[in-house]
């Protein structure tokens, strides 16, 4: 039987191994940008596919690493009161936030952009620029999984807070290590049914 901890557990993998992945791209990025730079203005030398690849990689890291984002409390927070909160109460209102914000903007972004996703597929569509790349409708492909990925994390966080509301798990373990108080508990879980038997 899959419960709530094992839930949380496994969905914070997903995003935990994309956004760790993905970080990767941030190093291309910038390698890709200085040797840009150097072919244009050191040999006047450049490629409208080298620069548009940029923003590939850019868009796949930021669309992508969203959810990762959110699993480590890593967006900016512009409040007055949250931080004086106590921990029940900062579950509480990320609870709120994830049932009633999240939810229905991740599905409403998913609804809205899967007909744009799909005629670019339909048309394959490329990019406007001669010798730019030609996999536009990959790139906006990132506009169905960015959604996916949040829903999917938005849904461990539910669990997450539930489990923190039921005094499971602390709540400090919250956002720095996303898998550990699940993972932590289901494995005393088990030590325990097997010291029973």
């Amino acid at each position: 039987m899959i419960t709530c901890q094992s839930l949380t557990f496994y969905l914070q993998i997903i995003n935990r191994w994309i956004g760790k992945s993905i970080a990767w791209l941030s190093l291309f990025i910038v390698l890709l940008t200085f040797i840009i730079v150097v072919l244009r203005y050191g040999f006047n030398i450049g490629w409208i596919s080298l620069q548009e690849s940029v923003n590939y990689l850019f868009a796949t890291l930021f669309l992508s690493g969203f959810a990762y984002t959110l699993q480590n409390d890593g967006h900016v927070r512009v409040d007055i009161f949250y931080q004086n909160f106590s921990a029940r109460a900062k579950a509480w209102v990320n609870l709120i936030g994830m049932v009633f914000l999240l939810l229905p903007v991740a599905g409403f972004i998913l609804y809205i952009c899967k007909d744009f996703v799909l005629n670019a597929w339909q048309i394959h569509e490329t990019s406007p620029e001669p010798g730019g790349l030609a996999y536009v409708y990959l790139l906006k492909t990132l506009m169905l999984i960015m959604p996916v990925l949040l829903l999917i994390e938005a849904l461990a966080q539910i669990c997450r807070k539930i489990l923190i509301l039921r005094g499971i798990i602390a709540p400090e373990d919250a956002y720095q290590n996303p898998c550990a108080g699940t993972h932590d508990t289901i494995q005393s879980d088990t030590s325990s049914r097997q010291a029973g038997q």
